[in-house]
C-alpha cells in the first residue's frame, strides 16, 4: 500500500505583496481611526468635504510650486493649496513632536483630513505632496469611498449639496535626474544670493532655504528617493482616478499649456448624474462648431433660392448704409450700427443679415429696441396718441487694421 501523498506546499508569496498586504492593513487600521476620531469631534453631518481634490505630486524641481497657481486658477479655486509639507509645522504636528511622537502617516492623514473639512475648501482643494507612500495612497482610497458612502446617504435630503460625488484629479509633473538636479541647485543658489543681499542690506525678507538644495550629491539624493519611494505610490493612482502625467521639462508656459489640455472640462466625469442628465440634451459647444461652416453656407444657398427677393433687399441694405459704416472703423474692428428698416420687422431678414455677415469674416449681434414714439393729444378726449417705432442695434466685430508706429 502507498504511503499517503504529502499537502502540497503552498508557493511562497511575493515579497513585494506581502508588504502590500501590510500596507492595506496598516492603512485601513490608520484610517479607521482617524475617521472615528474625526466623526466624534465634528459630528456625522459636518464630515463634509471638498468636491474636487487635486493630487499633485512631481520630481523635485519639477515646478510643483510654480504651477500650483496657475492649475487652481484652470479649476476656479480661490483658496490656498495645502502643502503637506508645511502642514507638519502646524500646532498639531508640532504638539506631537513635543509629546516626544513622530509625525507618521496617521498623524499627517488625520492633520490633512481635518484641514480639507475647512469650508474654504469645499468646492476644490489642491494637495501638493500628498499621497506620497503606498499606505497614504490606501488611505486616500477609503477617504474617497467615505465621501461616496456620505453622498449616497444624503443624495434625498436638504444636505446634499454638501455632500456631492468626488471628483479626484491626480497630476504628476515629471523630470529627469539631470533637470531635477540642475533647476535644485540653481534654486539653491538664487535664495542664497537672495538671503545674503537681505542680510547685507536689511531689505526683505530671509527664504528657508532646502539643505538638499546645496550640493549636487544631496539633490541627486532627493530625487532618487522620489524615484524609489514616492514614484511607486502616484503610479498606483493611474488606475483608480483622472491620471494626467504632465511633462515639466520645458519652458513654464509650455508646461502650463499642456496642463491646460489635461485639465480640460468633462461634464460626464464631474457633474452629478442627475444634473448631467438635465444637460445631455444640450449639445457641446463643439457638437455646434463641427459642422457650422457647412451649414452657414447651406443656409445662404436657400437664402438666394427661396427668398430671393427678400436677400437681396438684405444684401443691398448691407452694402448702402452698413459697409460704409464698418469702412469708417477699420481702425478699431468694431462698429455700431442703428437701423429703423421695416425690413428687419421679417426675423429672416435679421437671420440673413447675421449669417452674410459671418460668412464675409465679420461678427453681427443684433439688438432688438422698442419705443413709443409721442405724437399728440387729443383735446376732447385727453388721450394721449403714441406709435410703435423698433430701433435695430446691430453691432459689427471684425479684425481691425494693425498700425505701425515708429
Amino acid at each position: 500500500m502507498a504511503p499517503p501523498k504529502s499537502p502540497a506546499k503552498a508557493a511562497p508569496k511575493d515579497p513585494r505583496a506581502q508588504l502590500l498586504d501590510l500596507e492595506v492593513k496598516d492603512a485601513q487600521l490608520i484610517f479607521k481611526t482617524v475617521w472615528e476620531d474625526l466623526e466624534e469631534e465634528v459630528g456625522h453631518e459636518n464630515l463634509r468635504f471638498p468636491k474636487e481634490i487635486i493630487l499633485l505630486g512631481g520630481a523635485p524641481g519639477s515646478g510643483k510650486g510654480t504651477h500650483t497657481k496657475f492649475i487652481m486658477a484652470a479649476r476656479g479655486f480661490t483658496c490656498p493649496p495645502i502643502v503637506i509639507s508645511d502642514l507638519l509645522t502646524t500646532p498639531a504636528a508640532e504638539k506631537i513632536k513635543e509629546q516626544g511622537g513622530m509625525v507618521g502617516d496617521k498623524e499627517v492623514v488625520g492633520i490633512l483630513l481635518r484641514k480639507l473639512l475647512e469650508e474654504d475648501f469645499r468646492d476644490g482643494a489642491v494637495l501638493d505632496g500628498f499621497p506620497r507612500t503606498q499606505v497614504q495612497v490606501e488611505c486616500l482610497k477609503l477617504l474617497v469611498d467615505k465621501i461616496s458612502q456620505l453622498h449616497n446617504e444624503f443624495a434625498n435630503t436638504h444636505l446634499a449639496i454638501n455632500f456631492r460625488r468626488p471628483t479626484i484629479h491626480a497630476m504628476v509633473l515629471f523630470v529627469s535626474e539631470h533637470t531635477s538636479i540642475e533647476r535644485q541647485i540653481k534654486r539653491g543658489n538664487e535664495i542664497a544670493a537672495h538671503n545674503q543681499e537681505v542680510s547685507e542690506t536689511g531689505v526683505g525678507r530671509i527664504v528657508e532655504q532646502r539643505a538638499t538644495d546645496l550640493t549636487r550629491e544631496t539633490a541627486s539624493r532627493r530625487y532618487r528617493v522620489f524615484k524609489e519611494k514616492t514614484w511607486d505610490a502616484l503610479s498606483s493612482l493611474k488606475e483608480l482616478y483622472h491620471y494626467h502625467f504632465i511633462n515639466a521639462e520645458g519652458p513654464i508656459a509650455e508646461v502650463e499649456e499642456n496642463i491646460l489640455k489635461e485639465l480640460q472640462y468633462q461634464s460626464s466625469l464631474e457633474l452629478e448624474p442627475r444634473t448631467h442628465d438635465r444637460l445631455r440634451p444640450l449639445p457641446l459647444a463643439e457638437e455646434i462648431t463641427l459642422h457650422a461652416r457647412q451649414e452657414l453656407v447651406r443656409r445662404l444657398d436657400s437664402y438666394e433660392l427661396e427668398h430671393t427677393e427678400l436677400f437681396q433687399r438684405t444684401v443691398e441694405i448691407i452694402r448702402t448704409k452698413f459697409i460704409p459704416i464698418i469702412t469708417r472703423h477699420a481702425l478699431s474692428g468694431r462698429a455700431h450700427v442703428n437701423s429703423e428698416d421695416p425690413l428687419f420687422e421679417d426675423p429672416l431678414a435679421i437671420a440673413m443679415l447675421i449669417d452674410i455677415f459671418s460668412e464675409r469674416g465679420f461678427h453681427a449681434v443684433v439688438d432688438k429696441h422698442i419705443r413709443e414714439v409721442f405724437e399728440r393729444v387729443d383735446l376732447e378726449t385727453g388721450l394721449i396718441h403714441a406709435r410703435t417705432k423698433f430701433i435695430y442695434r446691430i453691432q459689427i466685430n471684425f479684425r481691425g487694421s494693425e498700425i505701425r508706429r515708429g
